[in-house]
């Protein structure tokens, strides 16, 4: 268990680094200028060096500091742990979520109102460290879910995308098979018809709806860690994102050894460290370690 919570979470920053690389690129551009993109090179558009994360990987390690420096759920600090994120000056931040920070530094709301533009995968990218740390309590993992989104995001296809995707990560870590995740799909297609995929258009921008509908054509229709996070990065768009999404739910669900070794050497070796440490202090701070790590003493 503690092997595969490694495995999403890194999962998570080996996507946001490959897919940055693509980013905003359309698929001919990637093909003409890369045939396969496959390596962890950097560049893009925000001219990373190899093995730089993003936004998706520098927020989660946000929601993990706060939550180990409480050793509980702590919103507030999480909020804090965003705002001391912010004034670093990140190399990138979305405007949907700089709006929600900066609300919170100028009035101290916890809760972004309802809008109509929020429908964005800004609060879906960050679900890896919570699904961890409510791991074996899903009804506690859907309410930490939509507090944490709505610190920035407040919109139902926001919501359900967050919702699913920690379901998905959660249930990947504890044995699920491809089709009790699939079944998990049908289960927000039914609330949310525009999410289906089974005839994949090829979008792949920051609407979370775009966002879902690539990430679970290629969990789907590929069998390996590798060929699903290729798969969706040179799709282009929101490829970091889509990356990070894909490859939090992709690492859970294949495991630590299928995350090709070239690609975690290639990464940051402060981020992969932070973001290890935390996968199992996370881990060991949920239901589920206090059930099956600690039943004992």
């Amino acid at each position: 268990m503690l092997q595969r919570a490694k495995a999403a979470y890194l999962g998570l920053a080996v996507g946001d680094a490959l897919g940055a690389t693509t980013e905003f690129m359309t698929p001919n551009e990637i093909r003409a200028k890369y045939k396969i993109h496959r390596k962890i090179i950097g560049g893009g558009w925000l001219y990373l060096k190899p093995g730089q994360v993003t936004d998706d990987t520098q927020m989660s390690l946000a929601i993990g500091r706060a939550l180990l420096s409480a050793k509980r759920w702590d919103l507030a600090g999480i909020a804090d742990q965003f705002l001391v994120w912010m004034k670093s000056k990140p190399i990138d931040i979305g405007s949907t979520c700089r709006r929600g920070i900066r609300n919170y530094m100028l009035t101290g709301q916890l809760e972004t109102p309802y809008n109509d533009g929020d429908a964005g995968n800004g609060a879906a990218m960050r679900m890896a460290p919570v699904a961890l740390f409510s791991l074996g309590d899903e009804k506690v993992m859907e309410r930490y879910a939509l507090e944490q989104a709505h610190l920035t995001h407040n919109h139902p296809f926001s919501d359900a995308a967050c919702l699913t995707v920690g379901k998905m990560v959660q249930r990947a870590l504890l044995g699920a098979n491809r089709f009790e995740l699939h079944e998990l799909t049908r289960d927000l297609v039914d609330h949310h018809g525009n999410f289906r995929f089974n005839k994949y258009s090829g979008n792949a921008t920051a609407y979370v709806v775009d966002t879902l509908q690539t990430v679970f054509h290629y969990l789907f229709s590929t069998a390996s860690f590798e060929e699903c996070l290729i798969g969706v990065v040179n799709q282009g768009g929101d490829a970091d994102t889509t990356g990070a999404i894909a490859g939090m739910i992709a690492g859970g669900f294949y495991g630590l050894d299928d995350i090709p070794n070239r690609w975690l050497k290639k990464l940051n070796r402060e981020v992969r460290a932070e973001v290890e440490a935390q996968a199992l202090h996370l881990v060991r701070l949920s239901p589920w370690a206090a059930r099956n790590l600690y039943a004992q003493s």
